[in-house]
């Protein structure tokens, strides 16, 4: 470009938008790669498994049916027959059932226990005893810093029970050995292990045709059958990252297109002098895309290469919270860098040409008288082009307003950039709006200069109207994404503690509560309730848009007593007769269902069921969007046990405590509390994206404004050389900043306010959103300081003293 200043911005501009692109990229390639590292089965070929997923054909509106898969968060317990097939396989030197379940110390040390003969998969080694041979000799890791023939307290499925210490194996995974026998009884599923790993040199073709029906992962996928955590979180991964990429991508196109937009408006007179000695409108349209261009190709490199450290801290912040499991490895390859620069070279000359476009078309003979003076009336095409993503953002907010869940919260993504779309095209015309109501108060407050002000904002509508744009685009942009977790996470703490009616909550300090517990609050005096709740994953079908998506659904399994201890705000249908096979829904993903209708799930092991609908209640962001059975999800469960015991009653628990290592009782107050920080942490991942986003805008807007006012030297000068002092000239930039600023920020404020209004009626069922004062303070205060010193900054150094002013 002409000037240093107008390049380096760009520069900076297109650099952060690959940086923040080729982020978004490492966590997509992450999530597509990723597998739970290999530990346990690192000796096995290969791990024959239960399905890890669940597949189902769903319909689309006027096309075929689509299948669509969704992982289990659990694992699908093997036949331990099925061993002797594989046996069968030329090449299986030996086949090992595998079976984990949690073990909890009385030192508080949690465990995982296993057979013995899965010691051979690692392969573990044992550096001291021998191995287990009577139901009550365990094998442990060397760091649990037990010696042999100790004796050891451990809780499995009851109260603790004691084990000798027979010996200790060399440092890998902290597990527990027990003989084979005890292995399988503690696992609770008789005949049945949760993985089948194969020995020796079979190929994976003649394993699968030896088990059909059931998953066979060799080399990286090994992992996935050791910890289902990692492929459980991978497809919200993907989905987060492409969203969020696609967000970036948006942002990119509206901030830096502003700025090219802008430089090229303040470069007119030059492109006009082109076209009036012969240019042709291709001529100077390819002199434009070649300079953005140029600067995009040292911009986006940089950016790209940038973006590989981005995503890593992205992934390592993200894993640091627990909101990613710490086996979710990550990788750093070319592509996300590649797909940024090639993204953002494309923005960059696609900008570029659309700017270029009205200057290119004036005629020779009128192009310098063009270039002196905006025109009074928008294009035409601009008007129609803006009126249309109008229309198209009301009506996203009609159906946003009508839809529930998670068809709601999908219309709103569409709703703000169709409003933020609209708002760029037509920002003109909302510049000149804002400058009639603010005009005015400014020369309220000063005669003068406010007047001198009003006149500058007006006579430069068009320039108004680019600066407008990145600010509505930050406040409206920071203010839905920061403000609808706020009201989630606010609707769920409110949902929750109305739906409360225990008097007391029992929880564990360590993986779970045995199943015995609930019995044993239930047993003391005083107790009128005691209801067992289980965490569960369900996949089913839900309506959304007009089409069935399979969705996984957090829930609980719950006991018997339920209703006495919990009010999830049942609309129809009754909590009481949730037992075998039913089901009670959340009026969010109900999607037409009713009481006494089926509906099909796939539980936490894959298990297929046809449920009957006996309840439909309104309080899903409290208690979750599915309630079932306690037995039935505890009988599809890779772990028997609970999360938590609801009380009902006063009772003195001390005695329970005391009986199960871990055990503690918090009253209601304090459960909130722990749930209120689960939910934040989920929505981490949403803040860190924000932030960067957020401050690629502010970045733009800095560079937009700082260009913009750098660019107004001849008009300051003029105002200088008519007598204009230059306090006076500060003080009407100070006041028409205000103007702009005040516009773009009312712009944002009523985007984010409309968007937000509409989420929390159609998503949370809250009549208002919840915005913490001072955050949204904190975000005003951004945008406005950061506008106003790029504003005024440059102004000031334009305006420095000389000896006499200048129009050159």
């Amino acid at each position: 470009m002409r000037t240093r200043g107008a390049s380096a911005g760009i520069f900076v501009a297109l650099a952060f938008a690959a940086t923040l692109v080729g982020a978004c990229g490492v966590l997509l390639e992450s999530a597509l790669r990723a597998h739970a590292p290999v530990e346990r089965f690192g000796a096995a070929t290969a791990v024959v498994t239960g399905p890890q997923s669940v597949t189902g054909k769903m319909k689309r509106l006027g096309e075929e049916p689509e299948e669509q898969s969704r992982p289990l968060t659990g694992r699908a317990a093997v036949p331990i027959a099925t061993a002797a097939k594989l046996r069968a396989v030329p090449g299986v030197r030996d086949v090992v059932a595998d079976v984990s379940f949690p073990v909890l110390l009385s030192s508080g040390r949690t465990m995982t226990g296993h057979g013995w003969e899965s010691a051979a998969l690692r392969p573990y080694t044992l550096s001291t005893g021998r191995a287990p041979q009577a139901p009550d000799e365990v094998v442990l890791s060397r760091s649990s810093g037990v010696a042999p023939g100790a004796v050891v307290r451990m809780q499995i499925d009851g109260t603790p029970r004691p084990y000798r210490v027979s010996g200790l194996v060399a440092d890998g995974p902290e597990s527990v050995f027990f003989t084979t026998a005890t292995a399988a009884a503690l696992n609770g599923s008789p005949g049945r292990a949760d993985a089948l790993a194969v020995l020796g040199d079979a190929g994976a073709d003649a394993l699968r045709e030896a088990a059909p029906g059931l998953t066979v992962a060799t080399g990286a996928a090994r992992g996935d059958a050791e910890d289902p955590a990692v492929a459980a979180a991978r497809p919200d991964i993907v989905e987060l990252a492409a969203s969020f990429g696609g967000v970036a991508v948006m942002t990119a196109l509206v901030v830096v297109g502003g700025l090219i937009v802008l430089s090229v408006r303040e470069r007119s007179r030059e492109l006009a002098l082109l076209r009036a000695v012969g240019a042709t409108p291709g001529q100077v349209r390819g002199r434009v895309v070649r300079e953005t261009v140029r600067i995009a190709g040292a911009a986006a490199p940089a950016g790209g290469l940038l973006s590989l450290g981005a995503g890593a801290g992205m992934h390592a912040s993200m894993i640091r919270k627990g909101v990613l499991p710490d086996g979710f490895g990550l990788s750093l390859g070319p592509l996300p860098a590649l797909a940024a620069v090639a993204i953002t070279l494309l923005a960059a000359a696609a900008t570029a040409f659309l700017a270029s476009l009205r200057v290119s078309r004036i005629r020779p003979v009128e192009a310098l008288g063009e270039s002196a003076a905006e025109p009074a009336t928008l294009p035409r095409w601009r008007v129609i082009t803006g009126a249309v993503f109008l229309v198209i953002g009301l009506n996203a907010l009609g159906f946003s307003a009508g839809a529930t869940g998670p068809a709601a919260s999908a219309s709103i993504g569409g709703l703000v950039i169709s409003l933020i779309i609209a708002t760029a095209f037509l920002g003109p015309l909302v510049a000149r709006c804002g400058n009639r109501v603010l005009g005015r108060a400014a020369r309220a407050v000063s005669p003068v200069s406010g007047r001198m002000a009003q006149h500058a904002a007006g006579a430069a509508a068009l320039r108004a109207g680019s600066l407008i744009t990145p600010v509505a685009l930050a406040v409206a942009f920071a203010g839905v994404q920061l403000f609808a977790q706020t009201t989630v996470v606010h609707a769920t703490q409110v949902q929750a503690r109305d739906g409360n009616r225990a008097d007391q909550v029992v929880v564990a300090a360590g993986p779970g509560l045995p199943a015995g517990v609930a019995g044993a609050v239930r047993r003391v005096a005083g107790v009128t309730a005691a209801t067992p709740v289980k965490r569960t994953t369900a996949v089913m079908a839900v309506k959304e848009l007009g089409e069935k998506n399979l969705r996984s659904l957090n829930g609980s399994g719950i006991g018997a007593d339920a209703a006495a201890t919990m009010d999830p705000d049942v609309s129809s249908g009754r909590l009481g007769d949730l037992r075998g096979a039913t089901v009670a829904l959340s009026r969010d993903v109900a999607g037409g269902l009713g009481t006494g209708s089926t509906a099909r799930l796939w539980l936490g092991d894959g298990t297929s069921v046809t449920a009957r609908v006996v309840a439909i209640y309104d309080r899903g962001l409290g208690f979750g969007d599915v309630l079932l059975p306690h037995d039935l999800v505890a009988a599809h469960s890779s772990s028997p046990l609970d999360d938590r015991v609801l009380v009902r009653g006063q009772a003195d628990l001390r005695a329970v405590t005391a009986a199960y290592t871990g055990t503690r009782v918090l009253s209601p107050e304090d459960f909130q509390a722990n749930l209120s920080q689960e939910v934040r942490l989920q929505g981490f991942v949403s803040r860190l994206v924000v932030a960067a986003i957020t401050g690629f805008i502010l970045i733009g807007l800095v560079t937009t404004l700082a260009l913009a006012t750098a660019a107004r030297r001849r008009e300051f000068a003029l105002l200088r050389l008519v007598g204009a002092t230059r306090r006076q000239v500060l003080r009407m930039l100070r006041l028409e900043a205000v103007i702009v600023l005040g516009t773009g920020i009312a712009a944002g404020a009523l985007i984010a306010a409309v968007t937000l209004l509409t989420f929390a009626a159609a998503v949370t069922g809250l009549p208002l959103p919840s915005i913490p004062p001072l955050t949204c303070a904190a975000v005003l205060a951004c945008v406005a300081g950061s506008g106003a010193a790029a504003i005024l900054l440059p102004a000031r150094a334009v305006l420095r003293p000389r000896t006499s002013p200048t129009l050159s």
